[in-house]
């Protein structure tokens, strides 16, 4: 990483804040867990969702690739969560779920392929929750202690094939082709994550703007939802949809992802 763009990516981050921030990075060619405190990688081994320890290797971010923050069992997203995206449809009476593969997952920075065919790919800034204990059938009082921490993702979409004139019986390619999950740049566990500001940018312009307080069903609520037909394991994680409207992407763009307190997921988008 450029140093202009450590300095940015690190402001976002609010270094000063009493919280933990988890990330996982490439360091001298392995992919390893860390804790970062200011500019430094605090190496940990063990369990990142269980028990680690501190191994006293340090890591200088630009020293370092940043990798999607964990390797989760499943992905679990939510669509139609802000009254601003819904529009003048009808709002669900129950979080509507549906699944992104894992192979969907792309690194910060990395790219986010048009696939070939596909002619109307959209961004989707969104809260992503990342899940941290085993949970079955748990009420919403309960589903707080389970969520490990927080980060940012964009759930890319191809609309023609999920709407569209191509659409499929599912959304398999719609929203799981490779690299349509961008997830990053770190996991931030102890944040008040229920009033955030998120803001989508599309090659520096704001396309996206709402406080994740607007959403319709909490953390929370979804948690406890999905708990009562799939149990919900560690490392599992669930995108909390996106406001607003989205655009077509284009070869050449830059999306930006921030989310207070958390930090910038940035992707530039490509050809296949």
């Amino acid at each position: 990483m450029e140093n202009s763009e450590v300095q940015r990516w690190l402001s976002a981050t609010q270094p000063g804040a009493p919280v933990m921030r988890f990330l996982r990075v490439l360091g001298e060619g392995r992919s390893v867990y860390g804790i970062l405190r200011g500019e430094r990688v605090h190496r940990i081994q063990g369990d990142l969702l269980e028990e680690y320890q501190e191994t006293g290797d340090l890591y200088g971010i630009p020293e370092v690739k940043l990798l999607c923050p964990c390797e989760p069992p499943k992905i679990f997203a939510v669509g139609r969560n802000y009254k601003s995206h819904i529009g003048d449809r009808k709002p669900p009476e129950s979080p509507a779920i549906f699944y992104k593969p894992i192979s969907a997952l792309q690194h910060p920075g990395d790219p986010i392929v048009i696939p070939r065919g596909a002619h109307n790919v959209h961004f989707e800034g969104e809260l992503v929750a990342v899940i941290g204990k085993r949970a079955k059938k748990i009420s919403v009082s309960e589903a707080a202690g389970v969520i490990f921490g927080v980060t940012c993702g964009n759930d890319v979409s191809e609309r023609d094939w999920q709407i569209g004139p191509q659409r499929d019986l599912q959304w398999w390619r719609a929203k799981g082709a490779d690299t349509f999950a961008p997830l990053g740049p770190m996991i931030v566990g102890g944040i008040e994550y229920d009033n955030l500001l998120l803001q989508t940018r599309v090659n520096g312009k704001v396309v996206q703007e709402q406080r994740t307080s607007d959403l319709l069903f909490s953390l929370e609520t979804i948690v406890s939802w999905i708990s009562q037909f799939v149990t919900l394991t560690p490392g599992d994680l669930i995108f909390t949809g996106t406001p607003g409207t989205t655009s077509p992407l284009q070869p050449g763009d830059v999306v930006e992802v921030e989310i207070e307190g958390i930090g910038i997921l940035q992707n530039p988008v490509v050809n296949e």
